[in-house]
């Protein structure tokens, strides 16, 4: 049986490009399994946005994250690629992280080298890590992981901090240390990708968030240059939050609940989400089984 960690090495090595909407909950996870996505994208900016209300600027621990990646993986079926900051700390911080991150079912997951806290690559006033404390944190990511088809990728926010060159560098450097991808963050222009793959082994991850605004490129244009994966890291959150400010909106306005069901799933749908009937089945199979185990008892 093919585990979702091999499924997510096999979308990172295939030839053509795969869609990973961003997960904010269990519940989001759930609804982008059932409209048909292969994997599903958890990252920092929806998850502190989601837990805190706040915007993402390195504020929550490895545990909370561990916590809530867990609930995520156990909602689908699909690979959970995650974001997993700075490694929260030093090399042995990095070395329990990968060990949670896996316990919780994670099909991948990526390090930052910025400057411990981590914050949204797209904010101002990052900082970066010396290249040679990364490759530490790497090699830390690596000797800890326990299952080899956990997918372990490096990101760079040099590019935002000091060059595009400088990235490259870095990127260059973290595929020898052993890791799956490396990432520059922040290099986002079509030429500026197809100088990465030219110059960066491994495979290519395009990140559309809407924290870094509106970019001038398609997804055609994406495949073309030959990525093989486009995360939309906050559109589910965004579109979660707009959705109920609007219905709220109407239901303030209309002094009425009447206006709103048109904005809202059946009750139908969300138990078909939820998967309530498959649960009632099995409630009820327990029933009849203990049943059963008691008439026969009564019967000897």
């Amino acid at each position: 049986m093919t585990t979702a960690r091999q499924k997510f090495r096999a979308i990172m090595t295939g030839k053509r490009l795969v869609l990973m909407p961003g997960c904010y909950d269990a519940l989001s996870a759930r609804v982008i399994e059932a409209e048909g996505f292969e994997a599903v994208v958890a990252g920092g900016y929806a998850a502190v946005g989601s837990l805190l209300a706040q915007p993402d600027m390195g504020q929550s621990n490895m545990r909370d994250y561990a916590d809530h990646y867990a609930r995520v993986c156990a909602a689908v079926n699909v690979p959970v690629y995650v974001d997993a900051d700075t490694g929260f700390g030093g090399v042995n911080n990095v070395r329990q992280m990968v060990r949670a991150f896996e316990d919780a079912g994670v099909a991948g997951l990526f390090l930052s080298d910025q400057v411990f806290p981590n914050r949204c690559g797209y904010l101002p006033g990052k900082s970066i890590v010396t290249t040679e404390q990364m490759l530490a944190k790497l090699k830390a990511a690596l000797d800890a992981r326990r299952d080899p088809s956990l997918f372990i990728a490096a990101r760079t926010d040099a590019a935002g901090v000091t060059s595009v060159e400088d990235a490259i560098e870095r990127c260059q450097l973290f595929m020898e240390a052993g890791v799956d991808m490396a990432k520059p963050m922040g290099v986002d222009t079509i030429a500026d990708i197809k100088r990465a793959l030219r110059e960066i082994p491994g495979p290519h991850m395009a990140t559309l968030s809407q924290a870094a605004g509106p970019k001038a490129r398609s997804l055609e244009d994406l495949e073309a240059a030959g990525v093989v994966a486009a995360t939309f890291p906050s559109l589910p959150l965004f579109a979660a939050a707009h959705a109920v400010r609007n219905v709220l909106r109407i239901l303030k306005s209309k002094n009425s609940l009447t206006p709103t069901q048109e904005h809202v799933l059946t009750l139908d749908d969300y138990y078909d989400l939820v998967g309530l009937k498959p649960m009632l089945a099995r409630e009820e199979a327990y029933d009849q089984a203990a049943a059963a185990l008691t008439h026969k008892r009564a019967a000897e």
